[in-house]
Parts: C-alpha cells; sequence; structure tokens
C-alpha cells in the first residue's frame, strides 16, 4: 500500500473512532477547568502519539509470530471483552 493511502485511511479511521471517546471527554473536563489550552493540546496529543507508536511497534512484532487473521480475530474479541466489562460496570 503507497504511503498516502496508508496515511489517509489511518487518519480518517482513527480520527472517527476517536470522536466522543472517553479520551476526548477527558480533555474536554481538563480544558474546562481552566487548566492552559495549549498543555492540555500537547500533553494529549502527545499521549496519544506515544500510545499509536506502541501500537505500530506491537503490531508489527506480532505479526512476525502471528497471521494478521488471528490478530483481527484477536482485537475483536479484546473489544467485545472491555465493551462488556464497561457496560457491567467492571472498569
Amino acid at each position: 500500500m503507497h504511503f498516502w493511502q496508508a496515511f489517509v485511511s489511518t487518519f480518517s479511521l482513527i480520527f472517527l473512532a476517536e470522536l466522543g471517546d472517553k479520551t476526548q471527554l477527558a480533555v474536554l473536563l481538563l480544558a474546562a477547568q481552566g487548566r492552559p489550552l495549549w498543555g492540555v493540546f500537547l500533553g494529549s496529543a502527545s499521549a496519544l502519539v506515544l500510545s499509536s507508536l506502541l501500537g505500530v511497534l506491537l503490531g508489527g512484532t506480532l505479526t512476525r509470530y502471528l497471521p494478521p487473521f488471528y490478530l483481527q480475530k484477536g482485537a475483536g474479541v479484546a473489544f467485545v471483552v472491555i465493551g462488556l466489562l464497561l457496560f457491567w460496570g467492571k472498569t
């Protein structure tokens, strides 16, 4: 896949997935508390960049040992489990 195709598809997917999630709400609350806006922005942006870097590195490493099919199924199961835990108030 071409670099820019990967960039645009990844940006679009992550941007849409992050809208209205807990991270965005936490950032909104931090900014609403009167904290310095640039500090909140740079802190949250840095955290998202670092977590994305860890995901890319882990995904790149795991594909050496597991086929993408298993990674997709495992990610799907993890999302369901996390959703159920959130639903039942366990997290």
